[in-house]
Parts: structure tokens; C-alpha cells; sequence
């Protein structure tokens, strides 16, 4: 009995064993083997700086346990430096995702970019408060660098701070900021979610201190704060958009840094820029924004007046309510046989700009009756095609005192010739039948 339990607590601990080397495993290989450009400013004579920058092919093992990376085990290609070989760890599986680890032969890649980083204080007024002390502590006596990568057809966008050991290839992710919406349209008047979310390192001493979120929006070289918090002492900053907000409740208990845009507004397009701060760190993913509106079209006059052969009509085709500006206008006519021609673009105006932001235009046709052959009439169609898609109006137009009939109402004006003759034939012969008995009746009376 005893040799019994002693074999079956051997198996359970074995079972066990095996189960923790698969989960590793499984673990290790969802973790991608990185390819990037390590790129950092030239050093000039005397140890200055001359604003040049060198980039150098690197590679990034990364794993989610540091004791899990075999640096003996791994091989270096021939092009890469040895000294640009790092081993990355990350905790939270961030660098992990599916969207930078393409199959193996896969043309496309993710982009990756790494550079030294300089932990320093901010001044700006939602992030002192995280440096208040003005002591850099002993942490930061370090080796640390930024990491921007982007996943597959822009899935994903990451920026990490690392830190290493000084002189030391094995890097520890202290924080993340991780974006799921890099590219987002949306239409007039909707809400709006550009996706953020950051991870601090709870064993780094720097991730107990504070925390600070800050959105900016950028636009041709405009720049303005949307929204900023003190997540230290949990206060908003003056320069808070209207319309604009934080999941203040996800932002404390699960790192959600989203923004909030109420109602989508044409003067929103642009680029976004997240920045999460931790004492003396920064890292900041952008996302772009595109307000797309489909134009509205209206046709003038509706409906068009009769029409006669040799008759010049205007026809007027309003777009309205557009944004952004990219707009095509042309004409279409489809004839009673259902078959579409085009008619061309007519005279089109240039852009005017509303109240709202949006766009208006409009193009004129000039319909020559005796030019086209549009026998009876047909649909006048006015089609606009947009980023935000293709619309299109059409109106009726009927043209009367056609010159040339048809084969069918040439022999149905034949039909009804037959018959008005047969009618006028028999009412004649009709009135002088009558007219004929009348008389000789008369000639009877007389005698």
C-alpha cells in the first residue's frame, strides 16, 4: 500500500511537471523573435552630439519570463551585430500579440523601432506632481530605451519603455501603452473611441508613484490639448475639450486611457497623440482620425419641364453637407430601353465651406435636345462618388413632338387611319341610304 501512494504521488508531481513545461512552452512560442532598427544620434569629436542618427539592424527575443530566454540556445543572423541581439521581457504579453508575429515566409512584417531613452521630470503641470520630490532615485542608474512597434495592417501600435541592468541585453518592460485603433472614420454627429490602454511594471518602484494621461491633437502643424490628468492627485486640467472625456473608472482599475469624443465634428480630423507618464518615463501612441460625410444631392428644377426636340434645358445638381473635400460629379441619363450613358461632369463650381465645417458644390448640365438622341425622354441621374461612398439623384424628363415615331406607333397611327376611313365610309353611305328613300317617298305623295 505504501509502495502504492509513494507511486502515485511520483506520477501526480511528474503530471504536474509536464503540464508547467507545456504551459511555458506554449507560452514561449506565442512570443514573437522581433527584426529592428536600432537607431540612435551619431556621436561626434569630442564626444558631441552632431544630430545625425545611425540606424543598425537588432533583434528582440521577447518572452513573458525572464527565466525562460536561453540566450546560448539562440542563433544570430549573419547581419546583425551580436551587441544589437536583446532579450526582452514582458510581463503582461503585450509584445505578444498575434498581429507581430507573422507565420514564418510571410512577406509582410511588423515595424518595429528602438532608441535610448533618457528618464527625465516634466514640467508640465498635469505631471509634476509625479517628481515633486526632485530626487532621482537610484532606479533610474540604469540602461533605458523606447520601443515603438506596429503590428499587421495596423492592428496594433506599442510603445515600451525598458529598462537594463548598465550593460546588460536583458531588458524588462516598466511600461506599455498599447493603441487597437490606429486608423478610425466616422461619420458627423457620432461618438467616438480611440482606443488606449497602458501597463506599469507593479514591481518597479517608479509604478507605486502616480500616473499621468494626456491627449493632443496635431493637424498640420496646429496643436491643442484635448484632455489631461493628474492621476496622482485625480484632477483634470483646465485645458479640457468640451465634448471630450476619460473612462475615469477603467483608467484606475484597468489602465484604460481611451478617449471619448460625444459628437464626431468635421474640425476633429487629425492625429491623436496618447502620452502616458510614470515618474521620469513617457511613451505615447498616435491614432488618426478621418471624419468622412457623404454629400446630399438635390437636382433643380424637380421635376423638369417638358421638353421639345431642339430644346436646350439647365439642369442644376447641388452636393451638400461633404466632408472631407475629395468629391467627383457627373451626369448619367438612362433612355426608356434601360441602357445608361454617361453625360459628363457638366460646369462644376469650387468648394464652399459651411458654418459646420462641411462642403458644398455643384454642377450645371446643359441639355441639348437636338444633339442627344434621347427619343421620348428618360431618368436624368446626378451621381456623386466620395471617400464615404457614392450617391446619386435623378429626376424624369419627357420630351414631346418627337419627330421620328417608332416602327409600333407608326403602324398603330396606321390602324387608327383604317378605322377613322371605315367610320366616315359607312356614316356617308349611311346618310345618302336615307336620304335617297326620303325622296322617293316625296315623289309619291306628289302623284
Amino acid at each position: 500500500m505504501t509502495n502504492f501512494s509513494t507511486i502515485y504521488k511520483l506520477s501526480v508531481v511528474a503530471l504536474t511537471c509536464v503540464f508547467k513545461v507545456l504551459l511555458v512552452e506554449a507560452s514561449t512560442s506565442s512570443c514573437p523573435v522581433l527584426e529592428c532598427w536600432f537607431v540612435q544620434e551619431k556621436a561626434g569629436r569630442g564626444g558631441g552630439l552632431t544630430g545625425a542618427t545611425t540606424q543598425e539592424k537588432s533583434l528582440l527575443h521577447i518572452q513573458t519570463d525572464a527565466q525562460s530566454h536561453d540566450a546560448a540556445s539562440q542563433k544570430t543572423p549573419a547581419d546583425i551585430n551580436p551587441d544589437r541581439v536583446y532579450f526582452v521581457t514582458d510581463p503582461a504579453a503585450t509584445l505578444c500579440h498575434h498581429s507581430l508575429n507573422p507565420p514564418r515566409g510571410s512577406i509582410k512584417k511588423p515595424q518595429c523601432e528602438i532608441n535610448p531613452f533618457l528618464p527625465q521630470p516634466s514640467s508640465l503641470t498635469w505631471v509634476a506632481s509625479l517628481t515633486d520630490s526632485a530626487l532621482s532615485p537610484i532606479y533610474l542608474d540604469a540602461e533605458w530605451f523606447s520601443s515603438a512597434f506596429q503590428g499587421l495592417n495596423e492592428q496594433l501600435g506599442i510603445s515600451t519603455i525598458t529598462r537594463a541592468p548598465t550593460g546588460s541585453k536583458e531588458h524588462n518592460v516598466i511600461l506599455s501603452v498599447t493603441s487597437k485603433t490606429l486608423s478610425v472614420k466616422s461619420r458627423l454627429g457620432e461618438p467616438v473611441l480611440l482606443d488606449c490602454g497602458f501597463w506599469a511594471d507593479p514591481s518597479s518602484p517608479l509604478s507605486g508613484s502616480g500616473f499621468a494621461v494626456e491627449w493632443r491633437y496635431q493637424f498640420r502643424g496646429n496643436g491643442r490639448v484635448v484632455v489631461a490628468y493628474d492621476g496622482k492627485r485625480d484632477r483634470l486640467a483646465d485645458t479640457q475639450e468640451e465634448g471630450a472625456t476619460l473612462d475615469f473608472d477603467g483608467l484606475h482599475k484597468k489602465g484604460n486611457a481611451s478617449l471619448i469624443l460625444q459628437e464626431a465634428k468635421v474640425h476633429h480630423s487629425g492625429t491623436y497623440i496618447c502620452s502616458v507618464y510614470l515618474p521620469y518615463l513617457l511613451a505615447q501612441v498616435a491614432v488618426d482620425l478621418e471624419i468622412v460625410e457623404p454629400p446630399s444631392l438635390s437636382i433643380h428644377p424637380s421635376p423638369l419641364p417638358l421638353a421639345v426636340p431642339g430644346q436646350t434645358l439647365n439642369i442644376l445638381c447641388e452636393a451638400s453637407g461633404f466632408a472631407p473635400l475629395s468629391l467627383d460629379l457627373s451626369w448619367e441619363f438612362k433612355g426608356a430601353d434601360g441602357k445608361s450613358r454617361p453625360l459628363g461632369s457638366g460646369s462644376v463650381t469650387g468648394h464652399r465651406q459651411t458654418w459646420d465645417g462641411t462642403y458644398s458644390q455643384s454642377t450645371r448640365l446643359e441639355l441639348d435636345t437636338s444633339k442627344l438622341d434621347l427619343g421620348t425622354g428618360g431618368e436624368i441621374s446626378c451621381v456623386a462618388v466620395h471617400p464615404g461612398g457614392t450617391r446619386r439623384a435623378s429626376t424624369t424628363l419627357n420630351v414631346i413632338g418627337f419627330s421620328t415615331p417608332s416602327i409600333e406607333d407608326s403602324m398603330a397611327m396606321v390602324g387608327v387611319a383604317l378605322v377613322l376611313y371605315g367610320l366616315i365610309k359607312f356614316a356617308s353611305w349611311t346618310f345618302s341610304s336615307s336620304g335617297s328613300d326620303e325622296t322617293g317617298q316625296q315623289d309619291k305623295k306628289e302623284k
